[in-house]
C-alpha cells in the first residue's frame, strides 16, 4: 500500500523533450497533423541502418512520443523510411510500395547508401540511389545515421 501511495504522490517522471530540430520540414509535412505512420523498406542495405531505426523506436530514443509509429503495411503508411542502395531486384517492389501508400505521402532516404549508393556505388546489382527510383522528400545521411538523427527527421515530418 505504501508503494501505491508513493507512485500516486510522485506522478509521472520523464525527461523534458529536446529542442525542436533545425531545418525546414519537407513539403506536405503539415498535412499529417502531428502524427505519421511509418513503413520501413530495405532496398538492399547491409542492415546497419535498420538496427539504428530499431534503436530510434526503442524506449531510449522513443520516436513514438513525437507522433511516429511503425506499421506493417504500406497501405497504412504516410512515410516510407527507405534504406540501402536500390538493387535491381528491389526497384519495382519499392515503386509498388510507394504507389500503395495513400496521399499525402513522404519518402525518407535513410543512410549514405540510400542517398548516393555509398559503398555500393557502381555495383553490378545496384539500380541506383532511392531518388533514382522514387521521389525523395527528405534525406538522413550517415553510415549508419545515429538514432537521434532519424528521430530528428521524423520530428521535422510530424512538427512535434
Amino acid at each position: 500500500m505504501g508503494l501505491l501511495r508513493k507512485i500516486r504522490g510522485t506522478g509521472r517522471v520523464a525527461e523534458p523533450a529536446p529542442p525542436r530540430p533545425e531545418g525546414e520540414a519537407p513539403p506536405r509535412a503539415r498535412e499529417f497533423g502531428g502524427s505519421v505512420q511509418v513503413r520501413c523498406v530495405d532496398a538492399g542495405s547491409c542492415n546497419g541502418c535498420e538496427i539504428e531505426i530499431a534503436a530510434a523506436f526503442n524506449p531510449v530514443y522513443d520516436a513514438e512520443r513525437y507522433g511516429a509509429r511503425l506499421v506493417a503495411s504500406p497501405r497504412h503508411a504516410d512515410v516510407a523510411l527507405v534504406t540501402g542502395p536500390v538493387t535491381r531486384n528491389m526497384a519495382e517492389p519499392l515503386r509498388r510500395t510507394v504507389a500503395a501508400m495513400g496521399e499525402p505521402r513522404l519518402v525518407v532516404a535513410v543512410g549514405d547508401c540510400a542517398v548516393d549508393c555509398g559503398e555500393f556505388a557502381g555495383g553490378y546489382g545496384v539500380e541506383g540511389a532511392v531518388a533514382d527510383v522514387v521521389p525523395v522528400d527528405l534525406a538522413v545521411p550517415g553510415c549508419p545515421p545515429e538514432p537521434g538523427e532519424i528521430v530528428a527527421a521524423l520530428r521535422r515530418v510530424t512538427g512535434r
